[in-house]
């Protein structure tokens, strides 16, 4: 009976464990699944919302990208309308362009054509003029036949006086007549063919004098005025101190980098850079410039301004034998060639630019061949080389002549143009008229006033020899240099030289001039013969 109230007991206890255990965990199960399904609406209606935002942030995002594409579609409208108004600006532009071009090609034309109307005149001229000479030449030659049956009827007579006076023969009388009469015919016909030589050196002077002023009319170029010396200022005197650096390093640097001599004496605020070759004094120039500029002397320094100076003046010389080259206007240069002719600019002879003087003997030639109808481009070739050698006689032994006809065949110039190179002097015959064109651009470019100048010491040493050279003369009593020696007046003996010894003197001493002197432009030689009869009433 206890044992079964215990087991009833057990029971019970086990039922109520059971319950305390089960019925919470049911509570929580239910209160799960409340929670989630709380839960879930909860999501729902927080998914429905952000659906909402969504829908209304896609909606904005279509009317701003609606918005958007209005703009853009605006911005390409006024883009394309600015185009077109560009183009269409551009269009006038060119137009305009062609317009004037068309204007100037006009002007030409008619230029040209007065130019012909102009031949056209002075050919009508020349033949009017020789249709006058040939008239002369028939009234002379009848005038000799009168004067030849003038003669003959003369000798008739003559010959009877002789024979009769001085009991001459016929075949002596004869002979001594045709030796009087072929004297007298020889001064008339000698002085006939002189008024003839000095009617067509006239013409052929007045004809020349028209070509060249025309050409240097025509042809515009500046004045030299460059020296040989450099001279680069100096901010302070504290600056000679830097660029001699610490025991000289600076200057011996700069000066081995670029084979200059540097010369920094008491002369305030300045160096001066000396040297033969132009172009290394120019790089030289522009590297002590820069290190003054940038403030930082020192040999690494020195060296990668030297370097770099050296490629952009290498571009320099490049870009100044194209320009050269354009402005002359021919084309198919060696590109060596074009460099030696921009390595010029920095070449000074007597002063004057060299770079300059062979574009201006270039277009000199170039217009003189055209009013004479010669190839225009073979001369102005062969002036814009004519000086080509002048580029490196620094570096090379032998005359500016020898070296450019060297470099001249060394890059396959035609051969007429190494002729005209070695002819501008006189060196060697012309073969050609162009190279005689060239001669005289050349002495016309170098004789042209202010276009060269020389050092006092050498004017008046040339002055002395000019003067030395005219008194070396026998029969001259006074010679004077003027006209700063484009003149000079030689004086004579009255009684040891006449008027026909006085013609020839003048041209004896032209002659010693030019092979003795060397002179641009040149020299007039004016014989002055003077005779005074003096006598004293007593």
């Amino acid at each position: 009976m206890t044992h079964a109230i215990g087991l009833l007991l057990d029971v019970n206890t086990g039922l109520a464990v059971a319950l305390f255990v089960v019925l919470p965990l049911a509570g929580l199960a239910i209160g799960g699944v409340a929670v989630w399904l709380v839960l879930k609406q909860v999501s729902k209606k927080r998914s429905e919302q952000k659906l909402d935002e969504t829908s209304k942030r896609v909606d904005e995002m279509l009317k701003t990208a609606e918005a958007e594409c209005k703009q853009l579609k605006k911005e390409a409208i006024l883009e394309s309308k600015e185009q077109d108004l560009k183009r269409r600006n551009e269009f006038e532009q060119e137009m305009k362009e062609k317009r004037a071009e068309q204007s100037r090609t006009e002007a030409r034309l008619v230029r040209q054509e007065d130019l012909l109307e102009k031949r056209e005149t002075e050919i009508s001229r020349k033949e009017q003029s020789l249709e006058d000479q040939k008239k002369n030449l028939d009234k002379k030659t009848q005038e000799l036949q009168k004067t030849q049956e003038q003669v003959s009827h003369q000798q008739e007579l003559m010959l009877a006086e002789l024979e009769r006076v001085a009991q001459l023969t016929k075949e002596e009388a004869k002979k001594q007549l045709t030796e009087e009469i072929l004297d007298e015919t020889r001064h008339d016909l000698a002085i006939e063919v002189r008024n003839l030589e000095q009617q067509a050196k006239d013409e052929a002077e007045l004809n020349a004098k028209n070509i060249i002023s025309l050409a240097i009319q025509r042809c515009a170029a500046d004045h030299a005025s460059e020296s040989t010396v450099s001279v680069v200022p100096l901010p302070n005197d504290d600056m000679k101190a830097r660029i001699i650096g610490r025991e000289g390093r600076n200057i011996r640097a700069i000066e081995n980098a670029t084979g200059i001599e540097f010369i920094i004496d008491d002369t305030p605020e300045v160096v001066i850079l000396s040297g033969f070759d132009p172009v290394r004094r120019e790089i030289a120039r522009l590297t002590l410039e820069r290190l003054i500029a940038d403030g930082r002397i020192h040999p690494a320094r020195i060296e990668e301004t030297v370097e770099k100076v050296t490629k952009e003046l290498d571009q320099q010389i490049k870009a100044a034998g194209e320009n050269a080259m354009f402005e002359v206007g021919i084309f198919g240069l060696h590109s060596e060639i074009i460099k030696l002719i921009g390595r010029l600019k920095f070449r000074t002879s007597y002063g004057q630019n060299v770079y300059r003087h062979s574009i201006e003997v270039a277009q000199l030639a170039g217009l003189m061949a055209q009013e004479l109808g010669l190839d225009v481009n073979f001369a102005k070739r062969a002036g814009l080389l004519h000086d080509i050698g002048k580029a490196v006689d620094h570096e090379q032994e032998g005359t500016h002549i020898q070296l450019g006809a060297d470099l001249a065949k060394k890059y396959k110039e035609n051969p007429m143009i190494v002729n005209a190179i070695m002819a501008h002097h006189g060196d060697v015959e012309p073969k050609t008229i162009e190279a005689v064109l060239v001669q005289a651009a050349d002495a016309i470019s170098g004789a042209r006033p202010g276009a060269r100048r020389e050092t006092g010491t050498n004017y008046v040493k040339r002055l002395e020899k000019l003067e030395e050279i005219a008194s070396g003369f026998k029969g001259v009593e006074k010679s004077y240099a003027i006209q700063a020696g484009r003149e000079v007046r030689v004086i004579v003996k009255p009684d040891q030289i006449d008027d026909a010894k006085a013609m020839f003197l003048a041209k004896d001493i032209a002659k010693k001039i030019e092979s003795e002197l060397e002179y641009p432009g040149q020299i007039k030689v004016n014989v002055i013969r003077e005779f005074r009869s003096v006598e004293y009433a007593k």
